[in-house]
């Protein structure tokens, strides 16, 4: 099937180097303004000028954007969206001066949505997920990470990861968190509980290709650098990549192990500082930034966006999309965000939020861009200028999005 686009005030292409965008590289989003493009089973054949493309169209069916923004849909590279049941009290609690912290350590936060998780069979979950990434697709968001880690045993993390691998039709990319707190039946032998992690689930989701990724809570509360450095190293040898949740809550030198192992990414970072950064740097470490977790606990220590760019940092946008601490799947309210608290241009944005996202999940030279060769994930924004997705905030812009070329949301 052949699809042309027409009729888009700005073709956001992402076009540029291929590797993930840093420094001023971010900057430069391949705007063609009265753009156009060609797709040939499922991939973009051409990008250019509408003079130049429309000669080219011959039997295409035309898709006429009416004057507005197309760009590539977003890479959303941090996400938890299987889960059972949410935490609408909690967030009435913290809104009356409960910490998080204190939440958690009640029996709360994480270990809730586990129990409810577990009660869960997989039929529920998986139409809980479908839902879930509805709101992702109306939101303009193609491709999401998807975590495990509300099930904190066995066969309940297997069943997170098997239907993480059937939601649809958003695509998704699977990263065990078998690590993401101790289960409530481990609290006096956490060792225990380690030794399931490393020696009984990671060689299952390694040997029947659960996941592509490995990610753990590294927090003095929850997992310690030691603890981390264990399994994230037994994950490394049977072939995962290794992503980790860091210095959220404290700067406890989470940056600083994701740059001793080579992580494809560190997450998080509200409390990283020069030496992290630094680190991060020198290790080319990819941070993928959570404003929307920051707004969601009324913190105000946002992650120092400015510093990790002007290092020279290929940054990520996520909006880590989960029943607790982050129940938004915006990449537009996420963007608004971080132009507002953390000062990156609506371009740098843009470009965290698509190709950086893409190379962070090893998918760069087939998603994140407008560019011939790539899976054509286009999103039709009701918008005239790339500027406005973030400006008007608390909207969904997006009218129509194309999942390789096929409509897949139509507002």
């Amino acid at each position: 099937m052949k699809l042309a686009v027409i009729g888009c005030s700005q073709l956001v292409t992402l076009a540029g180097p291929v590797h993930a965008r840093t420094g001023l590289e971010m900057r430069d989003l391949g705007v063609i303004d009265d753009g156009a493009m060609i797709i040939a089973e499922g991939r973009i054949e051409r990008t250019g000028p509408r003079r130049e493309i429309e000669p080219l169209i011959g039997d295409a069916t035309v898709i006429d954007a009416g004057k507005r923004v197309v760009m590539p849909g977003f890479v959303d590279a941090h996400t938890h969206p299987v889960f059972a049941g949410n935490r609408a009290n909690e967030f009435e609690q913290r809104i009356s001066g409960t910490t998080y912290a204190e939440i958690a350590a009640a029996g709360g936060g994480i270990r809730s949505t586990v129990r409810q998780t577990r009660a869960a069979d997989e039929t529920a979950l998986l139409e809980a997920a479908n839902r879930y990434s509805t709101w992702f697709l109306r939101n303009g968001t193609t491709t999401i990470e998807a975590k495990s880690g509300y099930g904190l045993t066995p066969e309940d993390e297997y069943k997170l990861l098997r239907v993480i691998g059937r939601i649809g039709p958003l695509r998704s990319v699977a990263t065990f968190l078998g690590a993401h707190e101790i289960p409530d039946e481990y609290r006096s032998r956490r060792v225990d509980y380690i030794r399931l992690v490393t020696n009984e689930m990671l060689p299952h989701v390694a040997a029947n290709h659960l996941a592509e990724f490995c990610d753990i809570f590294c927090e003095p509360a929850v997992f310690s650098i030691d603890e981390s450095r264990g399994i994230l190293r037994a994950a490394r040898k049977l072939g995962l990549e290794l992503r980790l949740h860091a210095d959220q809550l404290s700067n406890s030198g989470a940056a600083e192990l994701a740059s001793e192992l080579g992580a494809a990414t560190a997450d998080h970072l509200e409390h990283t500082e020069t030496s992290g950064i630094a680190a991060l740097k020198a290790a080319g470490v990819q941070p993928v930034l959570l404003p929307g977790s920051v707004y969601a606990l009324g913190s105000k220590r946002y992650p120092n966006a400015r510093a990790m760019i002007n290092a020279g940092l290929a940054v990520v946008l996520a909006t880590d999309f989960n029943p607790g601490s982050s129940p938004t799947p915006s990449m537009p309210t996420i963007l608004s965000l971080a132009c507002t608290q953390m000062k990156m241009t609506p371009a740098e944005a843009l470009t965290a939020a698509t190709i950086n996202a893409a190379h962070s999940l090893r998918r760069g030279p087939s998603l994140g861009s407008l560019e011939p060769g790539k899976l054509a994930d286009f999103v039709i924004h009701d918008r005239g200028d790339y500027r406005e997705i973030p400006y008007f905030f608390g909207t969904e812009p997006a009218k129509t999005v194309y999942i390789e070329g096929r409509l897949a949301f139509e507002r």
